[in-house]
């Protein structure tokens, strides 16, 4: 099957150019992700896969993407994925979860996608060879086509129907296509740096040198800049192969057991739902992206709470008393109004292993929303406290560069470099006891774990005392709140403890439990 007969197999397209009516749109059938589903079947199950991802998506907006699929009609693959896109999404952030799930519903094609214009390459050494070329011309049919070959070719495993799949991480394993990248480079120098398929240096074209290594590849004896460049351009061109060839194995494997099955283990979820404990560098980078525009929405949500605060409650007095001029009904409600003054926030950050980025996360956000608090001081410790509330102030929105320059330049560890919770908090209520006031809440920030260390629960009685709220937000889950050396059920006796798996719900619980 080609890939543009994919296309239309893949949305049930009867003939390119046709746009469905209402009703054709609920009855076409698809034969991609499960056999005979009609289209509407299909579009309510991407909208689940995408609720279960976290994207809010309500019914008008499933009714929107309805209204989409039959103006655009099912022709045009990356029309419909941008019309769906416009339809359904409301951040760019969350894209990425989107075009995953896309490729699961509305794949781009059936079965094999090993083209019909030539033969499938015999061995990975043909394979490779294929696809540098394919890379130096910038040929995306042909890379699409490339990657079913190489899924088939290097990535199926098992050894029964239902046992076997096959694996995106295997393929690209055997195959490495980031080793092409110095072969590609010389062979373009070594041609002259021509535009079209023939000047890549690997014989008659795949497709026209339109991209921006046949462009910039002319002046690639020039200097080290244009050399720069050409790397760079193809090394994104295998990036976009690889995600090519994960997307092929996904495709494959839901054909077999199904697109629900698949979006749910295989998509990746988005940066804000990962656990802070299992993030990854990337995820990271990801997240520190969304400190401010995060810091903005949780600042709007706060200044709401504080305008309805500030309205205060009904007077029933005044309220009764205004009443007998209009025989005793209500009409006017008297308010006791009051001006609440502006909180002060006090964090206490565990900044040790694997919960430092939580922590340092969560240090940027509040501090990024410090003008909603009339004062903001922040604390760090393994298992000694020293005050960061400059290094937070006057460093960049990097939880990683947060981290580095608090462990260099900040006293938070002692003789050993363990969590001590008992001990640090002890110091914070011996040394720090003034940071906190009738009108300050506490933040404490850390999994609870105490390495079998004293848990020192008086201390943090004493805080209590002193502060006008505290609460505690943990990583973890609380199943595992029990287990091993932690002491969250025993701080959680004292103080309100959260569970604060992931970005989202950290915004949840800073709208809902600062004070305003």
């Amino acid at each position: 099957m080609t890939a543009a007969d994919g296309a239309a197999a893949s949305t049930g397209a009867a003939s390119p150019g046709t746009v469905p009516s209402a009703a054709s749109a609920g009855t076409a059938s698809s034969g991609a992700v499960s056999s005979g589903a009609p289209l509407t079947e299909r579009l309510t199950g991407f909208v689940r896969t995408l609720r279960g991802h976290g994207i809010r998506i309500g019914p008008g907006e499933t009714v929107d993407a309805a209204a989409v699929l039959e103006v655009l009609g099912l022709a045009d693959r990356e029309r419909i994925r941008a019309g769906l896109a416009a339809a359904l999404l409301r951040a760019d952030r969350q894209r990425a979860v989107f075009d995953a799930a896309f490729e699961l519903y509305f794949p781009l094609g059936v079965g094999e996608l090993t083209g019909a214009w030539e033969a499938p390459a015999a061995d990975r050494d043909e394979l490779r060879a294929r696809i540098a070329a394919a890379l130096a011309a910038g040929d995306v049919a042909a890379l699409n086509r490339l990657a079913g070959e190489a899924v088939e070719l290097l990535g199926r495993y098992g050894t029964s129907s239902e046992s076997d799949g096959w694996s995106a991480h295997q393929t690209l394993d055997r195959l490495r296509p980031q080793t092409l990248l110095a072969g590609i480079l010389a062979a373009q120098r070594a041609g002259g740096g021509g535009g079209g398929g023939g000047g890549s240096g690997f014989g008659p074209g795949n497709g026209a040198g339109t991209g921006a290594a046949g462009a910039g590849s002319g002046g690639s004896g020039s200097g080290g800049f244009t050399d720069r460049l050409d790397a760079d351009e193809i090394r994104r061109r295998i990036e976009d192969f690889r995600e090519r060839v994960r997307t092929e194995a996904r495709r494959r494997v839901a054909e077999r057991r199904g697109a629900a099955l698949i979006a749910q283990r295989g998509i990746a979820r988005s940066a804000e739902q990962v656990d802070f404990l299992v993030a990854n560098r990337e995820q990271l980078v990801e997240l520190r992206r969304t400190v401010q525009p995060l810091a903005r929405r949780l600042a709007t949500r706060l200044a709401a709470r504080r305008r309805r605060a500030a309205r205060g409650r009904i007077d029933i007095r005044r309220t009764l008393r205004r009443s007998l001029s209009t025989g005793g009904v209500p009409l006017r409600p008297a308010y006791r109004r009051h001006r609440p003054a502006r909180p002060e926030i006090v964090l206490l950050c565990d900044v040790s292993g694997s919960v430092a980025g939580f922590a340092n996360f969560t240090m940027l956000l509040v501090q990024a929303m410090r003008d909603q608090f009339s004062k903001v001081r922040v604390f760090a410790f393994v298992n000694k406290v020293d005050e960061v509330t400059h290094l937070v102030t006057t460093g960049e929105a990097d939880p990683a560069e947060l981290g580095r320059r608090i462990a260099e330049e900040a006293t938070i560890s002692g003789w050993h470099g363990s969590s001590d919770y008992g001990t640090a908090l002890g110091e914070f209520a011996e040394h720090h006891i003034d940071a906190v006031g009738p009108r300050t809440s506490v933040i404490v920030l850390g999994d609870a774990r105490t390495n079998g260390f004293d848990p020192n629960a008086a201390a943090l009685r004493r805080v209590a005392a002193r502060a006008r709220r505290v609460h505690w937000l943990n990583p973890e889950s609380p199943e595992l709140w029990s287990t091993g050396d932690s002491a969250a059920l025993v701080y959680a006796e004292v103080v309100e403890m959260h569970s604060c798996r992931n970005a989202r719900r950290l915004a949840e619980l800073v709208t809902r439990l600062l004070p305003v």
